[in-house]
């Protein structure tokens, strides 16, 4: 699974599929994880932050070596969704 196509249509498969019916709206999702990193860090953390800090640790794995497809696809997806969190979240000055 190389080509850009299967890459993008896979990780908008996924979270619009499968992963929005496991975990629900991103967003809300992603709220829980910045308050719980949050309160970990004693550092405000944003929901974007977090879709940010997952392609990072998506990129990190690629980097270690192991198998990089379902890195890729994930990356794609967290960028989508924190591309989405962040229009929503600038939209109501919740950003």
């Amino acid at each position: 699974m190389t080509d850009r196509e299967t890459i993008l249509r896979t990780a908008e498969e996924l979270i619009n599929g499968d992963r929005h019916e496991d975990y629900g709206p991103a967003l809300e999702q992603h709220s829980r994880i910045a308050a719980l990193w949050s309160a970990y860090l004693s550092h405000d953390v944003s929901p974007v932050d977090v879709s940010i800090m997952m392609v990072l640790l998506k990129a990190s794995r690629i980097k270690a070596g192991g198998p990089a497809g379902d890195s890729f696809i994930d990356i794609a997806g967290y960028s989508a969704l924190g591309g989405e969190m962040h229009a929503d979240l600038t939209k109501s000055d919740k950003f």
